[in-house]
């Protein structure tokens, strides 16, 4: 991983629709997402897009409040998974960066939108995304993500609370590995 490349990725932009006082779709606002360093993995950054804070069906369509501002404060999952609601947020990652082994207990819509990733699941299989719309649904099981070009990438995720995974009645509970690892 080469931590002398400057980060070039625009921010992601996000705009919210809403509905004025006699029910006319409107847009509440349009910002950009300025990603940040994230402490826990080397070369990555992280932006939050929208969290929900309820269960599904959400009641966010008659709040004004910005849900992209919204903490998760449950570490259960590492503080990514909201364990009522929903977390859409854009990851970045370094040239040559590798994310840490991880799970989660969620289900995850991962949408590759600019550059190239490569899946590393726990059994060492890799699977290679190089388009955009490039998309890999994570249902509980440990993995890894590598940035095998020159340039930085971006992918967009829908992280969904769930159930944990069970394999042979055991409940597989959210994991971290250290980078060295992974």
């Amino acid at each position: 991983m080469s931590n002398s490349t400057s980060f070039t990725l625009p921010p992601v932009r996000r705009i919210v629709t809403t509905h004025d006082a006699k029910g006319l779709a409107l847009v509440q606002s349009d910002s950009e997402l300025p990603s940040e360093e994230m402490k826990t993995v080397k070369g990555c950054r992280s932006a939050a897009i929208w969290v929900t804070e309820d269960s599904i069906p959400t009641k966010d369509n008659n709040k004004d409040e910005d849900g992209g501002k919204r903490v998760i404060e449950d570490p259960t999952n590492f503080a990514l998974v909201h364990p009522t609601g929903t977390n859409l947020r854009s990851t970045d990652l370094a040239p040559g960066a590798i994310t840490a082994m991880h799970r989660t207990s969620s289900l995850d819509y991962n949408i590759l939108v600019s550059g190239e990733l490569i899946l590393i699941t726990e059994d060492g299989v890799e699977k290679h995304l190089k388009n955009p719309g490039d998309t890999v649904i994570q249902k509980g099981t440990m993995h890894a993500w590598r940035n095998p070009s020159p340039n930085w990438t971006r992918w967009v995720t829908v992280l969904i609370a769930a159930d944990p995974a069970v394999v042979d009645g055991n409940q597989l509970a959210p994991a971290f590995m250290s980078s060295d690892n992974a």
